[in-house]
C-alpha cells in the first residue's frame, strides 16, 4: 500500500501511481492537506466566500508564479515545499478543474477562513478513513501578527499580550490531545511542529535567518501595514508594497512570506518535532 501522509495539515492507505515517484520509492507516497488559509492554494478561487478569504489578486503570488494562484503568501506554502521536499508534484487544490487521477498524488482540502468553525474538521473522521500518519503543527504567536499588533494603544510596542496567552493554551491543550490519541489509537503517529517557538526565534532574531523587518507587513497599511487592506480589495484600496519580500517575515497583516515557510518546512522536514517523528520519517521507503 502507498504511504500518504496528511498535513493538518496527514497518510491514508491508497494505491498510488504517480510516475515521477517511482524511481524513489517503489510504493510512492500521497499528501493530504487540511487546513485554513496557511495552507490554502486557491480552493477559495471556487466557492463564494468574501475578499477577506480570498487571495486571488495581485500582489499576491508575485514572487514564485508571478501571478496570484490563491495563496496567501508572495509565493509557496509550507505544503508546496513539504511536497517538493518528498519528491511530490506541487498538490492541487482539490476544488480545482482537473485530472482525477491526479489525486492519486495528494490533494489539498485547505481552505481560508476553514478553523472558524469547529464543524469544518474532525480529524477523527480522517482515521476512519485509513489515516494513520499526521503532521500537524501548533499555533504561532498570534500577539505578534501585525494585524493584532495594532489592536495595541498607539504609545505601545511589542505583541498583544492577550492573543499569545490563547496561542500558548491552546498548544497545550493540542499537545494533551496528540498524547491521548497516540495511546488510544492503533497505528496513530504524529509530527507536531514547535511553530510558536519557531516564530518567536525570527521575530527576536530577524537578521540571524537573513530578514531585515521583523514587526511590519510587507503588503497593507497602517502601523506594521496591520491593516489587512494587501491589494486594495478588502474594503481599504490603498495600500503599501515593499520591494523586497524575502527580507521580510510577514507578507501581510496576518500570513507569512514564502521565505519563511520555506524555513518552516524544512525544520519540518529535518528538524526535531514535539511527537514521536519528524515528516522526514513519515516519508521513509518501507
Amino acid at each position: 500500500m502507498a504511504k500518504v501522509l496528511i498535513l493538518i495539515f496527514l497518510a491514508l492507505s491508497i494505491r498510488a501511481n504517480c510516475t515521477q515517484l517511482i524511481e524513489y520509492c517503489r510504493k510512492p507516497p500521497a499528501l493530504f492537506v487540511f487546513g485554513d488559509s496557511f495552507f490554502d492554494p486557491g480552493n477559495n478561487n471556487y466557492i463564494k466566500t468574501t475578499t477577506l478569504d480570498q487571495a486571488n489578486f495581485w500582489p499576491y503570488g508575485e514572487t514564485y508564479f508571478k501571478y496570484p494562484t490563491g495563496r496567501f503568501s508572495d509565493g509557496r506554502l509550507i505544503s508546496d515545499f513539504i511536497a517538493e521536499h518528498a519528491k511530490l508534484p506541487l498538490i492541487p487544490p482539490y476544488l480545482q478543474p482537473r485530472d482525477y487521477d491526479k489525486v492519486y498524488c495528494g490533494a489539498n482540502f485547505a481552505s481560508a477562513g476553514a478553523g472558524v468553525l469547529p464543524e469544518t474538521f474532525q480529524g477523527a473522521a480522517v482515521y476512519k478513513r485509513g489515516g494513520r500518519k499526521f503532521g500537524f503543527l501548533n499555533l504561532g504567536d498570534l500577539g505578534c501578527l501585525p494585524g493584532l499588533r495594532i489592536s495595541k494603544p498607539q504609545n505601545g510596542s511589542g505583541c498583544l499580550e492577550e492573543a499569545s496567552i490563547l496561542a500558548k493554551l491552546h498548544n497545550e491543550a493540542l499537545q494533551n490531545v496528540l498524547n491521548k490519541m497516540k495511546n488510544h489509537l492503533k497505528g496513530f503517529k504524529y509530527s507536531l511542529y514547535d511553530f510558536n517557538t519557531f516564530l518567536r526565534q525570527i521575530l527576536n532574531h530577524p537578521s540571524r535567518y537573513g530578514f531585515k523587518e521583523g514587526e511590519k507587513a510587507c503588503c497593507g497599511s497602517g502601523r506594521y501595514n496591520g491593516i489587512f487592506s494587501c491589494g486594495g480589495k478588502r474594503g481599504v484600496k490603498e495600500f503599501e508594497l515593499c520591494k523586497n519580500p524575502n527580507e521580510f517575515i510577514f507578507w501581510d497583516s496576518y500570513h507569512l512570506t514564502e521565505s519563511v515557510y520555506k524555513k518552516m518546512a524544512r525544520q519540518m522536514w529535518y528538524g526535531p518535532s514535539k511527537g514521536p517523528y519528524n515528516l522526514t520519517q513519515f516519508f521513509q521507503c518501507l
